[in-house]
């Protein structure tokens, strides 16, 4: 795929790839309170000490290309200006969670569905529904890098085009890289997943503690690999290059369906026969 991303971005165009409903709302920027701002900038500053050596250099390099940072929760508007002469991204504001088949129409149209609200204070270290520290903070820096952000509109084609009773298997695959993923690099492994990146907590313990799995990646294996979301993950999955997640879907999804139907889902922490383990956990955290 061979993208030229236009110069300018216009807020107002609206994308025929979208359905009628498609829940974006206007983000109320004028709206945040100075509270609400000053819970982001405790967010980030604890990210800004933690992520160094632990995520990716690009999500670093990207966050200050954007102008992501301490002073107070963007603008959606400013973000996409500078989004959009990248990678031909945009970020839209919408209330929460919205179905399946609008985020997979969002992402197909280059266009990111962040949440307009920020979490409470006492939920600085878990929340269910992602809000825009998790969404902006988490998300946008890595969909300033062309081939993430080709693989998720990529991914979110072929979500579209699945059919529903494979629809989970493809869901993990999502899970496994943009939210929860860890990436091979020349100085160990690094952090891209949203998920964790966003985490203070998850940040240390999906590299350093002892007792996830580290398992390098693999799409048939991933497909099957059921996964936590009221917890840290139980095993990590590492890619060895960012190519090697474009690949994913430009290969035969379908192939890798047809392969997975007929094997059992493996439980969050199980290894097999089959893994590369890069390290084998402990599982001492999820046992206690």
């Amino acid at each position: 795929m061979v993208f030229n991303p236009p110069m300018a971005f216009d807020p107002k165009a609206a994308s025929p790839d979208l359905i009628a409903n498609d829940y974006v709302i206007d983000q109320g920027w004028a709206d945040y309170t100075p509270a609400d701002h000053a819970l982001w900038r405790t967010l980030f500053q604890r990210q800004e000490k933690i992520l160094p050596n632990r995520v990716v250099d690009a999500f670093l390099d990207n966050l200050a290309r954007l102008d992501i940072a301490a002073h107070g929760i963007p603008d959606f508007n400013r973000l996409s200006e500078v989004l959009y002469a990248t990678t031909g991204w945009q970020v839209v504001a919408v209330p929460g969670l919205v179905p399946d088949e609008v985020f997979y129409r969002h992402l197909a149209a280059r266009r990111f569905p962040a949440g307009n609200f920020i979490r409470r204070p006492d939920q600085l270290d878990y929340i269910e529904e992602p809000d825009v520290f998790h969404d902006v903070f988490g998300h946008v820096p890595m969909l300033m890098h062309p081939v993430f952000a080709d693989y998720v509109q990529a991914y979110a084609a072929q979500a579209l085009a699945t059919d529903p009773a494979d629809l989970h298997r493809l869901e993990r695959l999502y899970w496994y890289t943009v939210e929860f993923g860890l990436i091979e690099a020349d100085a160990g492994v690094r952090i891209y997943g949203a998920g964790i990146a966003s985490s203070g907590s998850e940040s240390v313990f999906s590299l350093e503690s002892p007792s996830p799995n580290r398992v390098a990646f693999d799409v048939a294996r991933v497909m099957r690999s059921e996964y936590r979301i009221d917890d840290f993950q139980p095993t990590y999955f590492v890619i060895k290059n960012a190519d090697q997640l474009y690949d994913l879907v430009r290969g035969d999804v379908e192939t890798v369906f047809a392969q997975v139907r007929s094997q059992p889902d493996i439980p969050p922490g199980e290894l097999i026969a089959s893994d590369t383990v890069l390290h084998s956990g402990t599982g001492a955290y999820h046992a206690g």
